[in-house]
């Protein structure tokens, strides 16, 4: 049998669908950008002076990663995700990929992060000196793991979603991160230009959260059709004072 024109277009699109079932019904983005309001206060380096050996692999000082700004006062370490919306009982499977953070410079790098739920949370000790990894979460199970100069590297796994714990380190006490551990893939953490890409949702009406360690969550409500991309922004400013 020939297929020619039309007919050979829909053979292809119904083994797409057959195949690819989810590229036919989860074809909608959600963008934004991230942006502090007012008079930001001033970046503030971070003290390594107890421990020399820190102190020692940065000529210039670190900075603080609490509030990290862009050109427009856009924000990086904001993470976002869908917390309401996703189909009931739909699950998604976790990617096999680890998501790493690295004690380097002594600091956790990166400072911010988001996980799926069961993805490998490989964590390494560049420095090669003394570290721990002790792990603060409420849901989860925590942990405290002694990273010394010998050990350059432990994986763990989260099994329950929850957004969003922190991490610290004992040993340095200026080290800190945050995490967030989602049962589906619909996040991002923003970079220093503020910007977020959700894409793959069905056609629906989302919550849509916005986290930042100090400044707390926003919310909006977003629908998505079947196709196409809806903008939706956060703005994020300094608390008024009391």
């Amino acid at each position: 049998m020939r297929w020619t024109g039309n007919k050979l277009w829909l053979a292809i699109g119904f083994f797409a669908m057959s195949v690819f079932p989810s590229v036919a019904f989860a074809a909608s983005t959600v963008t934004g950008t991230i942006t502090f309001t007012g008079t930001p206060p001033p970046p503030r380096p971070v003290d390594m002076a107890a421990d020399p050996a820190c102190a020692k692999k940065h000529p210039t000082p670190a900075m603080n990663e609490m509030l990290v700004l862009g050109s427009g006062n856009t924000m990086g370490n904001i993470i976002v995700w869908v917390s309401k919306g996703l189909p009931a009982g739909k699950t998604y499977p976790a990617p096999t990929t680890p998501a790493v953070l690295d004690q380097n410079g002594c600091q956790y790098k990166p400072h911010v992060m988001a996980l799926m739920v069961g993805q490998p949370y490989k964590i390494l000790n560049s420095d090669g000196i003394l570290h721990n990894v002790h792990a603060l979460p409420k849901i989860n199970a925590a942990f405290n793991k002694p990273m010394p100069a010998t050990v350059k590297e432990a994986t763990v796994k989260f099994d329950k979603a929850e957004a969003v714990f922190g991490i610290k380190c004992d040993v340095h006490p200026w080290m800190n991160a945050y995490v967030g551990a989602f049962a589906h893939p619909f996040y991002a953490v923003t970079g220093p230009d503020g910007k977020f890409t959700i894409s793959g949702l069905d056609p629906g009406t989302y919550e849509i959260t916005a986290w930042h360690e100090r400044l707390g969550t926003q919310t909006a409500s977003v629908t998505v059709g079947a196709t196409g991309s809806k903008t939706q922004d956060f703005k994020f400013a300094s608390p008024a004072a009391k």
